[in-house]
């Protein structure tokens, strides 16, 4: 082995947890598309939950309504993202089809 290890900046630290605690991403999610293990990443935002650093403002922070809206506005961002996905099947499907 070499013993080399890569160091982050606070800053990407930083907006890899908001990723997962603002913007809803699974920790696998968000680490496979940073190109870092998982473990690392739910390290931080444990560290950041424990208040030993990290991003600024947490979902925990956010009040009853603010909770409301952004669970509604995750259900609603999820169904259009299926609803896009059967639009481009369904193109691509009567693209194909000969007349």
């Amino acid at each position: 082995m070499s013993g080399k290890y890569r160091t982050y900046t606070e800053e990407f630290k930083q907006e890899a947890i908001k990723l997962v605690t603002q913007q809803g991403y699974k920790i696998a999610e968000a680490a496979r598309s940073l190109g870092i293990p998982e473990n690392l990443l739910g390290k931080w935002k444990r560290r950041s939950e424990a208040g030993q650093g990290g991003a600024s403002e947490s979902v925990g922070s956010l009040d009853g309504d603010e909770r409301a809206e952004l669970k509604r506005l995750r259900a609603e961002n999820k169904r259009l993202l299926m609803e896009r996905e059967i639009l481009k099947k369904a193109a691509a499907f009567f693209a194909n089809e000969k007349p």
